[in-house]
C-alpha cells in the first residue's frame, strides 16, 4: 500500500513539472510567431522560410525551458533534511533521469537537424531564388548541394564527439584492446558523448555571438531606453537644411556644363555621389513626416516616463548579471580545480546575489521557473538590440540589416540561427550564474557530525544536512541531466570559462561607448544609403 501511494506521489510531482513546461511549450510557440512576424518583410516574405524561423527559435527556447523541469525533479526527490523521499527508489529516480535524458536528446537532436540541414538548405534555395534565370529544380539542386557540406561536418562532429574517449586506456593495452576501449565508451554513453560534443561546439559559437551581440545589447538597450530618441521636427529642420545644401552643390557641378562641355571625370563621381545623397535625404523626410504625423508616435511620447523606468531596471538587472558572472568566475579563478578540470568548483567559496536566489526560489515553484524564463527574456532582448545596433556581418562585410517589418527571409533565418546559438549558450550562462542550482538544485545529503548523543539505545552520531555540490557521494546527490550534457568535456568549459571574461569586458566598454554616444534618430536604421526607393513602400511607425 506504501509503495502504491510513493509511486501515487511520485506521478503527481511528476505530472506538476511536464504541466508547467507545456505551458509554457505554448506561450513560446506565440511568442516565437509574433515575434518573426514582426521583424519578417511583408513584401518578401516566405512561408517556407517563416516557419523554418519560428520553429527553429521555438525549439531551442523549449530547451531552455526543460532546464528548470530537469533541476525540479533532481530537488523534488529528498527531503529539506537530506533524506530521499519514500517514493524516490532506485527505479524511479532512473525512470525520471531518463525521462528528462531522452527529453534533451529528442531536442538537441531537433536542433542539429536544424541548424545543419534545414536551415541551410531554406537559406541557400531562397538565395538562388534571387537568380532570375533559375529553375526550381536548380534552386533545390543548388541547396542541396551547399546543405550537403553542412550535413558532412555535422557527421563529422558526431564521430569526434563519439570516439573520442573520456578516459584514455591503459598505455600497455594492444591495439585491439583499444579499439574495443573506443567501442565500449560509445556504448556505455549511448551517443550521449557524441550528442553532446556537437551541441557543446553549437554553444560555443552562441558564447561568440553572446559576447558580440548580447553582451552590448545589455548596456545598449537600456540606455536608449533612458536617452530616449531626437525630436522629430529638430530632425526635419535639420534633414531640410541638408536637402537644400546638397541641391546647392548638384546646381553648383551642372552649371559648370551649361556651354555644352562635358564634366571632367571627378565632378560626374562627385555629382553621382551627391544624387545618392539627395536621394537618401528625400527617403529620410519622407519616413520622418510620417512619423511626426503618426499617432503611435504621440503614444509613445506619452509612454515616455515608463520607457525611462524599464531603462533602469533593465541597466540594473545588467549590472546584477555582470557582478554575478564576475564573482562566479573569480570564485573559478581562485577555488576551482584547474583548467584541466574546466575549472569546476569543488563547493561555493564567493556567493553570488543570482546563486543564492535561485535556491531560495527553487524550493517554491515554480517561481524559479519565472526567474529564469525572465532571463532567457531579456538575453533575447538585449541581444536583438545587439543585432539591430550592429547588423549581421561577416568580418568586415555587412550582410543583413535587421528592421522591423522589413527583414528579408534569408536575414530572418540568419537572424533566428544567431538567437538560436545565443539561447543554447544561456544554459551555460546560467550554470555559470549559479553551479550549485544548475548542477544539485536544492538537494542537500547527510554527513557525519563529530558530536554524538546518548538516549535508552545507546550512543548515536549526530547527522546533519548539507547542501549538495561536488564532494558530495554520488549515490547521495543526483547531478542533473543538463550538467551532464554542458559538461561531458573540459576543455569546452575552460573554453566558457574565458569567454565569460571576454564577456564582461564587452559589456564594459560596450557601456562606455553607449554613455558617450548622444540620442538615436527616431528612425535610427530604417533609412540607409544602401537602400533602394521601394523601401518607402513600408515605412514603420514603430521605429
Amino acid at each position: 500500500m506504501a509503495a502504491v501511494e510513493g509511486s501515487g506521489s511520485a506521478s503527481t510531482e511528476l505530472v506538476i513539472g511536464w504541466w508547467i513546461f507545456g505551458l509554457l511549450l505554448l506561450a513560446i510557440l506565440a511568442f516565437c510567431w509574433v515575434y518573426v512576424r514582426k521583424y519578417q518583410s511583408q513584401r518578401e516574405s516566405e512561408v517556407v522560410s517563416t516557419i523554418t524561423a519560428i520553429f527553429s527559435l521555438a525549439i531551442a527556447l523549449i530547451t531552455s525551458a526543460l532546464l528548470p523541469v530537469d533541476i525540479f525533479l533532481v530537488s523534488y526527490m529528498k527531503n529539506q533534511n537530506g533524506t530521499f523521499k519514500d517514493w524516490a527508489n532506485s527505479n524511479v529516480s532512473k525512470q525520471i533521469e531518463d525521462t528528462v535524458l531522452y527529453g534533451y536528446y529528442t531536442l538537441y537532436s531537433v536542433i542539429l537537424f536544424c541548424v545543419f540541414l534545414w536551415i541551410p538548405f531554406v537559406y541557400f534555395y531562397y538565395e538562388e531564388k534571387e537568380e532570375d534565370d533559375a529553375s526550381r529544380c536548380t534552386q533545390i539542386k543548388t541547396a542541396f548541394k551547399y546543405t550537403l557540406g553542412f550535413a558532412i561536418i555535422c557527421v563529422l562532429l558526431l564521430l569526434v564527439g563519439a570516439f573520442v574517449p573520456l578516459n584514455v586506456p591503459n598505455k600497455n593495452s594492444t591495439e585491439w584492446e583499444k579499439v574495443k576501449f573506443l567501442f565500449e565508451e560509445l556504448g556505455s554513453s549511448h551517443g550521449l558523448a557524441a550528442l553532446s560534443f556537437s551541441i557543446s561546439t553549437l554553444t560555443l559559437i552562441g558564447m561568440l555571438a553572446a559576447i558580440t551581440y548580447t553582451a552590448y545589447g545589455m548596456s545598449a538597450l537600456p540606455l536608449n531606453l533612458i536617452k530616449g530618441t531626437r525630436s522629430t521636427a529638430y530632425e526635419r529642420l535639420e534633414n531640410t537644411e541638408d536637402i537644400e545644401e546638397v541641391e546647392q552643390h548638384i546646381q553648383k557641378i551642372k552649371s559648370k556644363s551649361k556651354d555644352g562641355r562635358p564634366l571632367p571625370a571627378k565632378d560626374r563621381r562627385t555629382l553621382k555621389l551627391y544624387e545618392e545623397r539627395l536621394r537618401t535625404l528625400k527617403r529620410r523626410e519622407r519616413h520622418l513626416e510620417f512619423i511626426e504625423k503618426s499617432c503611435w508616435t504621440k503614444f509613445c511620447g506619452a509612454l515616455r516616463p515608463l520607457k525611462i523606468i524599464w531603462g533602469i531596471f533593465f541597466i540594473l538587472v545588467a549590472l546584477l548579471f555582470t557582478v554575478s558572472l564576475f564573482l562566479s568566475n573569480l570564485d573559478k579563478a581562485l577555488h576551482s580545480a584547474g583548467i584541466d578540470s574546466g575549472f569546476i568548483i569543488f563547493g561555493t567559496n564567493l556567493t553570488n546575489p543570482l546563486n543564492m536566489l535561485l535556491p531560495i526560489l527553487q524550493t517554491v515553484f515554480p517561481l524559479d521557473y519565472l526567474l529564469i524564463t525572465t532571463i532567457i527574456m531579456y538575453f533575447i532582448f538585449t541581444s536583438m538590440a545587439g543585432i539591430r545596433n550592429i547588423g549581421i556581418w561577416f568580418f568586415w562585410i555587412r550582410l543583413y540589416k535587421i528592421r522591423r517589418g522589413r527583414t528579408r527571409p534569408q536575414a530572418l533565418l540568419f537572424l533566428c540561427m544567431i538567437l538560436l546559438l545565443i539561447v543554447l549558450h544561456t544554459s551555460y550562462m546560467i550554470y555559470s550564474l549559479a553551479p550549485q542550482y544548475v548542477m544539485y538544485g536544492s538537494q542537500k545529503y547527510l554527513i557525519e557530525n563529530n558530536a554524538t548523543y546518548v538516549d535508552h539505545k545507546g550512543n548515536h552520531t549526530l547527522s546533519v544536512p548539507k547542501k549538495c555540490d561536488a564532494d558530495a557521494p554520488e549515490d547521495q546527490c543526483i547531478v542533473t541531466r543538463t550538467y551532464l550534457f554542458l559538461h561531458k568535456f573540459w576543455f569546452f568549459s575552460a573554453v566558457y570559462y574565458f569567454g565569460n571574461w571576454a564577456f564582461i569586458a564587452v559589456f564594459l566598454i560596450g557601456l562606455i561607448v553607449s554613455c558617450c554616444k548622444g540620442k538615436k534618430s527616431v528612425i535610427e536604421g530604417e533609412v540607409d544609403e544602401d537602400d533602394s526607393d521601394l523601401s518607402d513602400d513600408e515605412p514603420s511607425v514603430y521605429s
